[in-house]
């Protein structure tokens, strides 16, 4: 199996999740899973902020996600949903995205989603985009429009088959990522992993970011400041002191690292980018 999926312990998974529905390989079943996903095991990067290694193996990623109340970023998000899928007799295939949300500059591909063929119909899943990700999986073909838990999410595809998941905003259509449909394996995401787990450019080196969606609102933790985005387009913004950091990793996204960990993720809060 590309993915490895034999080797997933899938009841804890889905004890992990809290799914207790049907398992054959259907679109109803990938929905299903995919929001359970997303609405269970947040997105977070606390080990390559504390300078630890990722490991992207079956059992070190299932161990991290589906074990202690802790989350992952992309790459270990989406391998073990890969994993899980492939278990159950998807077809799954990697994609490498760039991510668009950050102005004009032209990003190199570091962003790790997957692509799931449900009967004869190809469908974007990515449990692994954090706040700004999608709630269930998308299909994958042009014009496509979806609404999920009053988030509105559209494809649309540019020269050389370039898909592009696109979000829609108070302001409009927004891009959040562009890939093309080459596919990838995990060989590829262990790639992508060490350079946005080591590279000094890498937003995710030596700061917290912490974040999770769901129906209604978005929350997102960088560094020291909290931001809940909301469905009918209001935003708000606090800071967040460093004796509180537990707290709000606890109650707010479901993490719970321990008093150690919490102490050095705090020193590194207030650092700027």
């Amino acid at each position: 199996m590309t993915w490895s999926g034999e080797e997933v312990d899938l009841d804890a998974y889905l004890v992990r999740i809290g799914y207790e529905g049907d398992v054959s390989p259907t679109i109803g079943t990938l929905r299903a899973l995919h929001r359970a996903h997303v609405a269970s095991i947040p997105f977070e990067n606390l080990d390559v902020a504390l300078g630890r290694p990722v490991r992207l193996d079956p059992k070190s990623v299932q161990a991290k996600l589906a074990g202690p109340p802790r989350g992952g970023y992309c790459y270990e998000q989406n391998s073990l949903f890969a994993a899980v899928l492939e278990r159950l007799g998807f077809r799954v295939a990697g994609r490498g995205a760039r991510n668009r949300t950050r102005g004009a500059a032209l990003p190199p591909v570091t962003h790790a989603m997957l692509v799931v063929e449900v009967d004869g119909e190809q469908w974007l899943a990515d449990t692994g985009f954090g706040d700004q990700g999608p709630l269930e999986p998308v299909p994958l073909r042009d014009g496509a429009v979806v609404e999920q838990g009053g988030w509105t999410f559209g494809i649309c595809v540019e020269d050389e088959g370039v898909h592009v998941l696109r979000s829609l905003r108070p302001e409009g259509w927004v891009d959040l990522y562009a890939f093309a449909p080459q596919t990838l394996f995990p060989s590829d995401f262990t790639v992508m992993n060490h350079y946005s787990s080591s590279h000094p450019l890498s937003k995710f080196v030596e700061q917290v970011v912490v974040q999770r969606t769901g129906p209604g609102e978005r929350h997102a933790l960088v560094r020291d400041e909290l931001t809940t985005v909301r469905t009918d387009g209001s935003t708000s913004r606090r800071r967040v002191a460093t004796e509180h950091l537990g707290l709000v990793l606890a109650e707010l996204f479901g993490i719970e690292p321990g008093a150690d960990d919490v102490a050095q993720l705090g020193a590194l809060t207030g650092e700027s980018l």
